[in-house]
C-alpha cells in the first residue's frame, strides 16, 4: 500500500465484507487497509456500519462475504480470543472493564496468558504505569469507581497488556472531558511511536485529523472516500458531506 508516496505494509485487509444482524444489511461491501505502525481514522455518521467494521476484524461479526486479513493470512472466521492472540487488539465503546476488580486485577486479564514470564509482567505493567501515571495512582482502586476518562485509559491500558500490532479503538473520547480528550491524543501517539497501528472510530473530527495519517469515510455500511488526513480541514465539503458537521 502506498502512503503519501512512501510504500507501506499492510497489517490489516479487509476485503469486500458484508455482514447482517439477523435480516439486515449493515455492511455493503467495506474495504480498507490498515499498514504497520499506522493510525487511520474511520469517520462517518452514528448508524452506519463504523463499529460493525471493527467488530467484524476482531471477529465478534462474521463476515457473509468478503475476507479479512492480518500479515497476509485469512482470519476471517478465526474467534476473537484467538486474534488477540495473534496481535490485534480491541477497545469497544462501552470500555467494558471489569467494575469490581482493581485497577492491577483488570491489568492482569492481559497479562495471565501463556508465555509471559513473571519478569516480563512485571516489566509489563511498569511501562504502562509510565503511560498512565492516574492509574499507577489508583492501582488498588476497583475499576467501576474510576471516572469515565479513567475507564477508557484503563481499557486502552488493557488492551496493551497483550502488546498487540494493532489496536482498534471505538469512540474512545465519546462523552470525556477536554482535558481527557487531549491525554486520549497523547495514547495515540505513543502507540503509534511503538508502531503500534491503530484503527480509530471517532466523532471528535479535529482530533482524527490530527492523529490519523489516512482517513475512511463510511456511509450507509459503504467506504465512500478515502484521503490523506494532511489534505482534510475539518470545513472541507467531504467532511460536511459524510459527517453533516
Amino acid at each position: 500500500m502506498n502512503l503519501g508516496g512512501e510504500t507501506v505494509q499492510a497489517l490489516v485487509t479487509v476485503e469486500d465484507i458484508h455482514t447482517y444482524y439477523g435480516k439486515s444489511h449493515i455492511l455493503h461491501g467495506v474495504s480498507l487497509e490498515v499498514g504497520r505502525g499506522e493510525v487511520v481514522g474511520l469517520l462517518g455518521r452514528n448508524g452506519v456500519g463504523k463499529s460493525t467494521t471493527l467488530k467484524a476484524i476482531m471477529g465478534l461479526v462474521h463476515p457473509s462475504q468478503g475476507r479479512v486479513l492480518f500479515e497476509g493470512r485469512p482470519i476471517t472466521h478465526l474467534p476473537a480470543h484467538r486474534l488477540a492472540r495473534l496481535g490485534i487488539g480491541y477497545v469497544p465503546e462501552d470500555r467494558r472493564i471489569f467494575r469490581l476488580l482493581s485497577v492491577t486485577e483488570n491489568l492482569r486479564t492481559g497479562l495471565d496468558r501463556h508465555g509471559v514470564s513473571k519478569a516480563r509482567k512485571a516489566e509489563l505493567l511498569d511501562k504502562v504505569y509510565g503511560y498512565f501515571p492516574v492509574l499507577a495512582e489508583r492501582r488498588s482502586q476497583a475499576g467501576g469507581t474510576l471516572s469515565g476518562g479513567e475507564q477508557q485509559m484503563l481499557a486502552i491500558a488493557r488492551a496493551m497488556m497483550l502488546e498487540p500490532k494493532i489496536i482498534l479503538l471505538d469512540e474512545p473520547t465519546e462523552g470525556l472531558m477536554p482535558r481527557m480528550v487531549a491525554e486520549i491524543r497523547q495514547i495515540i501517539d505513543t502507540l503509534r511511536s511503538e508502531n503500534v497501528a491503530v484503527l480509530l472510530v471517532e466523532q471528535n473530527v479535529p482530533l482524527t485529523l490530527e492523529a490519523g495519517q489516512r482517513i475512511y469515510f463510511i456511509e450507509k455500511g459503504v467506504v465512500r472516500h478515502h484521503a490523506l488526513a494532511s489534505e482534510l480541514r475539518v470545513n472541507d465539503a467531504v467532511i460536511h458531506q459524510y459527517l453533516g458537521v
